[in-house]
């Protein structure tokens, strides 16, 4: 109820403000200063990149000025937010968050839907339709208003070394396509006492939920669907793949608890893992750093029977928030919308996969030459694109920072090895969240 009561005054806001949409210019003897709040989860010069990005709408629209600020990772940009909104602040104007909070910025309060102003265009309809359904669905709520607009957005995908197949014998154009595959690939190419890992899993550190969700995809089972209310975290299925994941570490294949995010990249471009799973938006940075030929592939499906077999992973990244109390004018708006708008085009899009791997988010891109060329001279930055045929939401509920604690906290538990039993811990887990999102059923 309150979440419901909250969101009726964020969608009033949002009516009340496109009715004033395009009636008013931008004050050009008083600048707009729009505070954009950005994170990073990848290497490279994200900062560099934003900022030229913030020059070039400048340019081009004079009397709105951007203000990037860098805020760390996701999680850091959440906490930043939540920080300064309930202190009394005003927080950012628009900012680069995961599209998995999207409820629980809805709950508080801290957003209006982008929906008022895709209505007010006159092609927004086409507009939405550009971008890939995958990427969009985790932007709408539960009743099919759409609140924000992908801008980094992913998948997990299999990094893999092409010489080290060749030096074990491997077919360099052959990567694993299903689980047990990825096991017999992994016991071939990993050295004894960790001098090389056949894979590597970056769950370490405290939020494995998304690379454990691609798991439980490719076994059968989400652990979310379109109802923000329901969780399914201890279905047997679920339960399988976790146990997958320990069973990595225990045959010595991968790291006992997986590596840590940012480390996994470096090991792999170093030659100390012959595989990874990582986000797409790595692979600029691999490809940059890598003194060796990067095959990179879908990420493997479930195992190699008639009840498993299929690919599976969650997208990921990040989407466009507007953060408003009801107190910005229409001109701010319009602004912030332009912002937007232009990040989220086809031409920003592609050199933004050019520059980081990222997925451009509007299939039009695709089309532009800039990314035909791209692909033409590196194929792997079509693998992500190509694998959200497979994709499905990514972890997003009700009350999401606090089942995402749960979660995390129970899976590093059992991949960790501090909990044998993985049943019990995920039924355990499955009666806190339970508990949590009753009210919401």
């Amino acid at each position: 109820m309150r979440a419901m009561k909250r969101r009726q005054v964020c969608l009033l806001l949002a009516f009340v403000v496109v009715l004033s949409l395009g009636v008013l210019p931008v004050n050009a003897q008083e600048p707009i200063v729009i505070d954009f709040y950005y994170p990073t989860a990848v290497g490279g010069p994200i900062t560099e990149i934003l900022e030229g990005y913030a020059a070039q709408f400048e340019e081009a629209n004079p009397g709105i000025d951007i203000n990037p600020v860098y805020q760390g990772d996701y999680t850091q940009l959440r906490t930043t937010v939540q920080t300064e909104m309930q202190g009394g602040g005003t927080g950012p104007d628009v900012a680069v968050m995961l599209a998995t909070d999207l409820f629980s910025f809805v709950e508080e309060g801290y957003i209006i839907p982008a929906q008022g102003f895709i209505d007010q265009m006159e092609d927004g309809e086409a507009y939405v339709d550009d971008f890939f359904p995958a990427l969009l669905l985790n932007s709408y709520d539960e009743d099919g208003v759409l609140w924000s607009i992908p801008f980094q957005r992913s998948t997990p995908i299999l990094f893999y070394n092409k010489d080290q197949f060749a030096e074990v014998g491997l077919d360099p154009e052959d990567p694993p396509q299903n689980r047990d595959e990825l096991v017999e690939y992994a016991q071939q190419l990993a050295l004894p006492d960790g001098e090389r890992w056949g894979l590597m899993l970056p769950v370490a550190g405290g939020f494995p939920i998304w690379l454990f969700q691609s798991f439980a995809i490719a076994n059968g089972q989400n652990i979310v669907s379109d109802d923000p209310s329901v969780v399914t975290f201890n279905d047997p299925k679920v339960t399988e793949a976790l146990e997958f994941m320990v069973a990595l570490g225990d045959d010595g294949i991968s790291p006992a608890g997986g590596s840590a995010w940012g480390d996994t990249p470096t090991a792999f471009t170093s030659g100390q893992a012959a595989m990874i799973y990582h986000t797409t938006g790595s692979l600029t940075n691999i490809l940059n750093n890598a003194d060796f030929e990067v095959g990179v592939a879908y990420l493997p499906s479930g195992p190699a029977n008639d009840e498993g077999l299929g690919y599976g992973t969650p997208t990921g990244g990040g989407n466009m928030y507007i953060f408003d109390d009801g107190t910005k004018t229409p001109e701010e708006l319009d602004a912030i919308w332009r912002w937007i708008e232009f990040l989220s085009s086809p031409e920003i899009q592609a050199d933004w996969t050019v520059q980081t791997g990222y997925i451009a988010a509007r299939q039009s891109a695709w089309e532009t030459d800039t990314l035909v060329n791209l692909l033409a001279e590196h194929p792997q930055y079509g693998v992500a694109r190509d694998q959200l045929t497979f994709a499905d939401r990514e972890f997003s509920s009700y009350r999401a920072i606090d089942v995402q604690g749960i979660i995390n906290t129970t899976l590093s538990s059992v991949l960790s090895g501090s909990e044998t039993d993985a049943q019990a811990a995920l039924d355990g887990a499955q009666a806190q969240i339970d508990s949590l999102l009753e009210e919401y059923r």
